[in-house]
């Protein structure tokens, strides 16, 4: 079971100003709570009881709010940049990544089974295990494709494209640390790119049920447009033995008078 996860809520939010001019993108409300604390609850029900944010924009609003984890029943630090570091360079920064361990964006909304992620992962015994969702673009122009001889050999108007998205949900082994300079700015997609070379297994965990990022008003809105539908969606009633029932949210009440699925803090 992977009891470790990395919530990542570093960065400025630029697309969602001016949203974010105040906050820092994972505490933009969805619902009655931030679009994070939803996260933090599925990844309670799914065994997780470290948490930490690896934070710089505005840290000490996420720190004032979340504080230690004690109110959640997890054990909740943190990771403060001083300088932008990209997507996967905080990791190098974190103590106790000795186990498989979950990394993800502190900034969407999603019903995917933490549990069954990580089943997927170990099962495969890769180094990284990207989860995926099956995304559908439309094309707001007529597409041509022709030859070497500049004659059009096919014409679509506007077509849709498909393609598997990453989700910003990753379970890493700690053998990918070893990829991740130390004090140094990587992007996840040169993480990518250096596994592929040195021929590091990778593997891919499609979701198909609801996924939001919010990186744009308009994706920030069907966000809340869904958590308000089916609240119950994303933060279903607590299973397994050993832990008390959580009520469905309701809105309007605030989190902390709704009851969590608690567990004695780590010490």
């Amino acid at each position: 079971m992977i009891r470790r996860a990395v919530i990542l809520a570093g960065g400025k939010g630029r697309r969602l100003y001016p949203y974010t001019a105040c906050l820092p993108k994972p505490l933009v409300p969805v619902g009655d709570r931030p679009i994070v604390e939803t996260l933090l609850l599925q990844l309670q029900r799914a065994g997780i009881d470290h948490v930490t944010f690896a934070t710089g924009h505005l840290a000490e609003l996420i720190m004032a709010f979340f504080g230690s984890g004690e109110k959640y029943g997890i054990r909740i630090d943190y990771a403060v940049e001083e300088k932008p570091l990209g997507t996967v360079g905080p990791l190098r920064r974190i103590d106790g990544l000795s186990e498989c361990f979950f990394v993800l964006n502190g900034d969407l909304l999603t019903d995917v089974s933490f549990a069954e992620l990580a089943r997927f992962h170990q099962e495969q015994g890769t180094v990284l295990t990207v989860a995926t969702y099956r995304k559908r673009i439309q094309v707001g122009l007529g597409v041509l494709e022709t030859g070497p001889d500049h004659r059009v050999r096919r014409f679509q108007e506007k077509p849709n494209l498909e393609f598997d998205a990453s989700m910003g949900i990753y379970v890493f082994d700690p053998r990918i640390l070893q990829f991740i300079p130390e004090d140094r700015a990587m992007g996840f997609d040169e993480l990518m790119a250096e596994l592929l070379s040195r021929g590091e297994g990778i593997a891919s965990y499609r979701h198909n049920g609801a996924w939001y990022d919010i990186g744009s008003p308009e994706d920030y809105q069907r966000a809340i447009e869904e958590f308000e539908s089916n609240p119950g969606r994303f933060v279903p009633p607590c299973q397994g033995e050993g832990k008390s029932p959580l009520p469905l949210p309701t809105a309007g009440t605030p989190l902390a008078e709704q009851g969590s699925c608690q567990r004695p803090p780590p010490q």
